[in-house]
């Protein structure tokens, strides 16, 4: 009896013959192309043509990716932007902080040269506030009964003299300042050594060189120091610069007009005199000078202001 070979295994020889023949050709174009490089051309043929398909199927995808990172780039820089921005008042406040310490810094040091100038106890003091009172002018200081202040001690700095205390407390005071109506303190040129009283004329207003003749000699520019002889001021500190003279030849008086030295809204430091003139040695009363010859008295730094020499 004949035994026959299963349809399945009939039919599937042919498909394994045609499989292994397409392999063999699938094979022998890639060595043909790997060694000759036949299908280049075909190849380039074919990206030519597929290549606008790709970008335009592309295209909704690229669209999406480039909004996305606009906006994610629009929001990062306004991000960095307003950290820049912060970090720049950080640094105006911080360069504004190291300026004023500086200049802080160099009072404190003229303040200490000034103490060691001086024959006399000194006492810091610090500058709290300016009282509201719009008639008077006058500051309130950190320094008061417990710690040594009397009524009366003048209030300095490095360039001149500022107020003297009027109201006492027991750890604060209060200072009358120069430009106080009719706060007056006895002066002397000099230049020359004339000596005279100079008077405040209030807030805004120069100060005034009251009861002088017009033959007095006195010109634009003189400084005026303390004279000593109240027993209150030390002598020999600087008080205010004569700005203008105005003479009245039929009245036989003088208007004249000065400026104080001492800027008291430029700092906040300055040194209070312990000054009594029965303990104390007293400064040279000699305050006389030449043309050209300049004094070391403390609270002086030069015979005529800057500007009107």
């Amino acid at each position: 009896m004949q035994h026959s070979a299963p349809p399945l295994f009939r039919q599937g020889i042919p498909a394994l013959l045609k499989l292994t023949v397409c392999l063999s050709i699938s094979i022998a174009l890639m060595l043909i192309d790997f060694r000759f490089k036949a299908l280049d051309p075909i190849r380039n043929y074919a990206n030519w043509v597929l290549r606008p398909l790709e970008y335009i199927m592309m295209t909704p995808r690229n669209a999406f990716e480039a909004t996305s990172e606009y906006f994610t780039t629009r929001s990062t820089l306004d991000k960095e932007n307003q950290a820049m921005k912060a970090r720049q008042a950080e640094l105006s406040l911080l360069a504004n902080q190291s300026e004023f310490l500086m200049i802080e810094n160099q009072n404190l040091r003229e303040l200490m040269a000034l103490q060691k100038q001086v024959p006399f106890k000194t006492l810091p003091v610090e500058i709290l506030f300016n009282p509201p009172n719009p008639i008077s002018q006058r500051i309130v200081i950190n320094r008061g009964s417990n710690d040594g202040l009397k009524l009366g001690n003048p209030i300095a700095n490095d360039a001149g003299i500022l107020g003297q205390v009027v109201r006492l407390y027991e750890r604060s005071a209060e200072v009358s300042l120069l430009e106080d109506r009719d706060f007056a303190v006895p002066v002397q040129v000099a230049r020359n050594g004339l000596r005279a009283a100079v008077f405040g004329a209030g807030r805004g207003n120069p100060l005034e060189l009251r009861y002088l003749p017009v033959a007095s000699d006195l010109e634009v520019g003189d400084v005026l120091l303390t004279s000593g002889i109240d027993g209150v001021y030390p002598p020999g500190f600087a008080v205010a610069v004569i700005s203008k003279i105005e003479r009245n030849v039929d009245k036989n008086s003088s208007n004249v007009f000065c400026e104080p030295v001492a800027a008291v809204n430029r700092y906040r430091q300055a040194l209070a005199l312990l000054y009594d003139p029965q303990f104390d040695a007293k400064a040279p009363s000699n305050n006389k000078s030449t043309s050209g010859t300049q004094s070391n008295t403390p609270g002086r730094r030069q015979t005529r202001a800057r500007g009107m020499q």
